[in-house]
């Protein structure tokens, strides 16, 4: 079965338009961007565009490669005392010149609505509520949408990234699961990936899966996004896994719909702790 992304990014994204709709004040997104990466210029206009779309006001600060880091973490210190910006992310990658870790971990633990601050990390670690990266939050969401079982099941992530593979390996161990982790200095990777019920690939590399290399009946979650003359591929070599696994992402229409509603869940989680304490 195809795992349909896009359909139940949609119901999710009405269910918050709905919610915000009521609201007197419009959540905020704040999103920080360094440079210009041909990429994330295309995120954070889709991350415009959803936001607009669920009634949340888009804030893009956007600075230059030559902006002092200090600058920029003056403007995070700002926003946090903000109480109208209601989640503040770092758009990535940044140049190298920058401490991406250093800046993510000024932003204010609730308003982290990428889930990276050590904070959130360390929380989601001992298993406490907390704000949770959107990739795996979504993968999470489609797991529960098609009522699987995580409890005793082999899970094997391939991808060990801040963004998807440690959080997933969190969210799956809170669940009961049995997981393993691969990466790029694995030896054997089909050895593992032959043995997991459940196979998450998050590496950035066109068709690293091929079908010999999953058990038949495996649930398959492709994270990756590989762009080719104008075509976006998988992780996964999709037209032939499919056959053999019970469940499969596409790409695109999997994962990465799910990646934006959960940003709007989060942000607007986000606006409601903050409206709801005061």
């Amino acid at each position: 079965m195809i795992m349909d992304g896009k359909e139940l990014s949609r119901k999710i994204r009405e269910e918050i338009r709905t919610e915000v709709k009521s609201y007197m004040i419009k959540p905020c997104l704040a999103v920080i961007q360094i440079g210009d990466d041909p990429a994330s210029n295309v995120y954070v206009a889709s991350k415009e565009k959803a936001c607009n779309e669920a009634g949340i006001y888009f804030k893009h600060i956007k600075y230059s490669e030559d902006t002092r880091e200090k600058e920029i973490i003056n403007k995070i210190v700002e926003m946090n005392n903000d109480e109208y910006v209601n989640g503040i992310l770092l758009q990535l990658p940044i140049p190298e010149k920058y401490n991406s870790e250093r800046i993510i971990n000024y932003i204010a633990r609730n308003k982290d609505v990428d889930g990276l601050t050590d904070i959130n990390v360390g929380k989601l670690l001992n298993n406490k509520k907390c704000l949770v990266s959107c990739t795996p939050q979504g993968i999470m969401e489609l797991m529960k949408h098609y009522q699987i079982d995580l409890e005793g099941k082999n899970v094997v992530i391939v991808g060990r990234s801040n963004l998807v593979g440690k959080p997933l390996i969190s969210l799956f161990l809170n669940h009961n699961a049995t997981v393993s982790i691969c990466h790029s200095k694995t030896v054997n990777l089909k050895s593992y990936t032959l043995n997991a019920d459940i196979l998450v690939v998050a590496v950035g590399k066109k068709y690293i899966i091929t079908e010999d290399m999953i058990k038949k009946d495996a649930i398959v979650i492709d994270v990756g996004i590989n762009r080719e003359n104008n075509m976006i591929y998988g992780d996964v070599d999709f037209e032939k896994v499919k056959e053999k696994a019970s469940y499969i992402t596409p790409v695109p229409g999997g994962v990465g719909p799910m990646t934006v509603a959960m940003l709007l869940r989060n942000v607007n989680e986000c606006y409601k702790k903050m409206n709801t304490s005061k």
